[in-house]
């Protein structure tokens, strides 16, 4: 396994497998790996010539007062993940190396990126979609690997993707949880046990959500779920809404796909969570 740290030589190595016919899977990240990224990059390695893992804390993705400086960086303990479940190449640039000084460009997926998250977070997916479009011509990666768990980010790159014509298929993967439920996520270290063990009620109440749902009662359990989440101590809900699973707008009647997305504070540590219904 190599670590490679420039744009340019990591683009040399990848287009010399691109030539050579062997197929490259991506699977970005920002580090602080966990069982599900590890999910990811085992799908890579069973489905491509070389798996690459991206490890990049993106600062255009955060907002103002919002935890770039203090997001959790244990590179050394990435490096032995990725080693240990076979990585070909971790691509680990500096912030300079992806976003010079000079650096004007920006892609925004329109409307998909002003709902949910986005509400709360403006930017955030503008930053998203500009550092995937640059890792996906850095690497040439035939496939890239994305969790169900950000929902909305994985519909953003499937639509960008598409309407910018990337040649590299978006392979949506399952969200990995714990033993309890609650959903994996590098923010998770941030909670305290007590806050953990209450976190645990968001995907319970997503669960019987899901049970619960149908076309006909889209509005009565969604209320049923937000009185629930709001019973949670110490939570906020910053949004808990049903909509369209394929457009991520307003879900209506005509919707063959729902999902129930929903962010919760448990005391300061933002989580996210979802169901498709």
């Amino acid at each position: 396994m190599k670590i490679i740290r420039k744009v340019s030589q990591m683009q040399k190595i990848a287009l010399k497998y691109f030539q050579d016919g062997d197929e490259a899977g991506l699977v970005p990240t920002m580090g602080a790996l966990h069982e599900g990224h590890v999910s990811l990059i085992d799908k890579s390695v069973r489905n491509d010539d070389i798996t690459i893992v991206s490890i990049f804390v993106n600062p255009t993705q955060f907002g103002l007062n919002e935890d770039y400086l203090k997001y959790p960086r244990p590179f050394e303990k990435d490096v032995a993940i990725c080693k240990k479940n076979h990585v070909d190449y971790i691509f680990a640039p500096s912030v300079n190396e992806m976003f010079p000084a000079a650096h004007k460009t920006f892609i925004e997926v329109k409307q998909m990126q002003d709902v949910l998250c986005g509400s709360f977070r403006k930017g955030h997916f503008r930053g998203v979609a500009t550092v995937v479009a640059k890792l996906f011509n850095i690497t040439f990666a035939e496939r890239a690997y994305f969790g169900m768990k950000d929902f909305q980010q994985l519909k953003i790159i499937e639509r960008m993707a598409k309407d910018l014509n990337f040649r590299t298929k978006i392979v949506p993967c399952p969200v990995v949880r714990e033993k309890s439920g609650l959903a994996l996520s590098s923010r998770n270290s941030y909670l305290s046990q007590k806050e953990k063990n209450d976190a645990v009620q968001i995907s319970k109440i997503l669960k019987e959500a899901k049970k619960n749902f149908s076309k006909n009662n889209v509005s009565a359990v969604l209320k049923d779920a937000i009185k629930k989440l709001n019973k949670i101590s110490g939570s906020k809900i910053d949004y808990a809404e049903i909509l369209d699973a394929n457009t991520l707008s307003r879900a209506d009647k005509a919707s063959r796909n729902f999902i129930f997305a929903v962010a919760v504070w448990v005391g300061k540590t933002r989580l996210i969570d979802n169901v498709v219904l």
